[in-house]
Order: C-alpha cells, then structure tokens, then sequence
C-alpha cells in the first residue's frame, strides 16, 4: 500500500459518512477517524494479500492517524532531496568512532570541505582501528551514525556535497 492508495481511502471515508475506518493488513494497521464524533458508525475493513509484500519501515512507524499520509509525503520529499548527496558507507562490521582517541577532536564536522583520501572516522573491528577514508571530494552535510555505535558492512555514514 503506497501513499496514493492511503490517500484514496481517507478521500473515501470522508466521502462514506463513516466517523472510523480500520484497516489491517500483514505488516500494517491503520486507523482513519474523520472530525464528524459519533455521527456514523465504525467500519472494520480487514485484507489478507495473496503474496507477502516488503513494507516500508516508515509506513509501520507512521502514527495510524488522518495525518499519516503527510508524515509519508515528507519523508520521500527528504529522501528525494538526499538523492543529490554521495553516500559513504562502512566497508566493515564493528564500532564507530568520529576521533581518533577520547580526549583529541573529531576528524571531521557537518559542514566541513573533505577531499578524497581524507580519514572521516574509525572502525574498530577486532581489536584494529581501520580509518576510513573519503573517495570523494565536497562538503559534509550530514553524519548517519552516533559516536561509539555499532555499525554493519555497507550501512550509511555520512552524505556528502560533491558540489
């Protein structure tokens, strides 16, 4: 189910009189209440698909509410907007660190110019402190991951500005 079709459905409860639509799918549940009270009755709608579909994570976060479909829209906007941006991603499994040691600063800040070859932050993977490297020039728009966290291979770290 995609923002059009949720879309769709609040254009159609509103339309019914209905003052509550549920609807529950797999992976998702949501709740539609128009502003009309207890004028109406509550209409259970519940559809089991024949083939499991992927969700969208944002779609089983979004609060079950008329506002959700606005919630999703911006979402895709962002992501739309970041479409723009170079991803950098881990090459490894382990922790990540943004300094080379506790008490010196962090390699580099949003908003910082990076050139390729420069040492973005750390991950610790055994033991080993492996500096990642930037393969790109540009500015830091923003970092994905906190300080200290775990991170997986291939897991976003920073999006980058190339121009």
């Amino acid at each position: 189910m995609d923002i059009k079709d949720i879309q769709n459905l609040i254009k159609f409860v509103a339309k019914s009189g209905a003052s509550e639509v549920k609807l529950e799918m797999e992976d998702v549940k949501i709740t539609i209440r128009t502003g009309e009270g207890t004028k109406g009755e509550t209409t259970y709608i519940q559809q089991i698909p024949a083939m499991a579909q992927a969700q969208q994570p944002m779609m089983a976060a979004a609060p079950p509410t008329e506002t959700a479909p606005v919630a999703e829209q911006e979402t895709v906007e962002t992501a739309e907007d970041n479409s723009k941006f170079i991803t950098i991603k881990s090459p490894i499994i382990g922790t990540f660190y943004r300094k080379p040691s506790p008490d010196k600063p962090m390699f580099k800040e949003v908003g910082d110019s990076v050139a390729v070859g420069d040492v973005l932050c750390v991950i610790e993977a055994m033991k080993l402190f492996n500096e990642i490297e930037s393969e790109v020039s540009g500015k830091i728009v923003k970092v994905l991951v906190d300080d200290s966290s775990p991170v997986e291979f291939d897991q976003p770290l920073f999006l980058v500005d190339p121009s």
